[in-house]
């Protein structure tokens, strides 16, 4: 095993039937089978766990060495060895690794001495705060939260209880986490929105006047900007989850249980709905509303709103290079043709 493996993958001890009785969760198998580490079913080995949920990985489910996998009840009458039953196995497999998993990013309670906090910073019990990192007035940290190596929180944020933000974020004055949010690194929160009012004779900068406000079990992807609202404030609900490098324009409002995938932009104040899932890529424009439940597919470009729950796409999927010119060609005469043919019906 690889010292990334080794990094992510290791386990206290556990047997089979204790992993079933904590997650309530069925298994077939020897129920003293002990079980010390996580991995895919290409590389596990007889001590570790996995998963299978995609019957595209059959093959290799045939193959695996694990000491358990993961599976649903119809894979689990198909297969011999130890394995643990869930109608959700990944779910499943996911909540067993947060909990057991032995995750080395977890920091010490304590301030590091090079930290550079205001007098009136309000502190709860069991906080972390690493390295350079600078806090300013007004600030609030809850209760067993961690800061990370030279994170900047400008004045009057405020932090909930057993938040993580990691190195190098930087959280703009007015911001405020609920309980549990989790930013990676080199995030940017609460940031000036993009507002210009033209002069005619060039740029005037509006003042952005607005708060972020970031409600509890968010997590917010590594280098993601999030700016704070014109006037009213930039709002992410419950449980929203971001991907990496994604932009968010001030006074957007973005529903409880939405997940959004890397390198999308959503520009100023468009509402997204509860329980969407963005593709990565996509590019939503400005005072849209998008409704819950919407799927957008990757790379779609959203320029009107979306007001009946569905799946959507707009990109032309990747096609071999001459077939594609050919398609750009006709799609760039289809405008004159169909005129041709509509004047050609007039005239018959």
């Amino acid at each position: 095993m690889g010292w990334i493996e080794m990094a992510i993958a290791t386990l206290r001890s556990w047997t089979l039937a204790e992993i079933a009785a904590r997650f309530d969760l069925s298994f077939q198998g020897e129920a003293q089978t002990t079980i010390t580490g996580i991995a895919t079913l290409n590389n596990a080995s007889e001590h570790d766990l996995t998963f299978f949920a995609n019957p595209l990985y059959r093959e290799k489910l045939r193959d695996c060495r694990a000491a358990a996998v993961v599976m649903n009840a119809d894979a689990a009458r198909d297969y011999a060895q130890a394995c643990l039953i869930s109608a959700q196995p990944y779910l499943a497999f996911a909540r067993i690794a947060t909990v057991c998993a032995q995750h080395s990013t977890a920091q010490a309670s304590g301030i590091h001495a090079s930290a550079v906090i205001a007098e009136d910073v309000q502190l709860s019990a069991d906080v972390s705060i690493a390295a350079q990192v600078v806090i300013g007035s007004g600030c609030e940290i809850g209760a067993g939260s961690s800061i990370g190596a030279g994170t900047v929180l400008e004045p009057g944020v405020i932090v909930g209880d057993h938040c993580t933000i990691m190195a190098r974020c930087w959280l703009g004055a007015g911001t405020r986490l609920g309980d549990r949010v989790r930013v990676h690194p080199g995030a940017v929160l609460g940031s000036d929105g993009f507002g210009l009012a033209w002069s005619g004779h060039g740029w005037e900068k509006v003042p952005q006047l607005g708060g972020l406000l970031i409600s509890d079990d968010c997590e917010i992807g590594a280098n993601t900007t999030i700016d704070r609202g014109s006037i009213d404030n930039t709002v992410l609900e419950a449980d929203v989850r971001l991907d990496n490098q994604i932009q968010i324009a001030h006074n957007v409002h973005i529903g409880e249980h939405t997940a959004i995938a890397a390198c999308t932009g959503i520009a100023g104040s468009t509402r997204i709905g509860q329980r969407c899932l963005i593709g990565g890529g996509c590019g939503i424009g400005g005072h849209l509303h998008i409704a819950d439940d919407i799927e957008l597919t990757g790379m779609s470009m959203v320029t009107r709103s979306l007001t009946q729950a569905g799946a959507y796409g707009s990109a032309i999927p990747v096609e071999p290079v001459r077939t594609w010119r050919r398609n750009m060609a006709r799609l760039r005469n289809l405008d004159r043709l169909i005129r041709e043919l509509m004047n050609g019906n007039k005239h018959a």
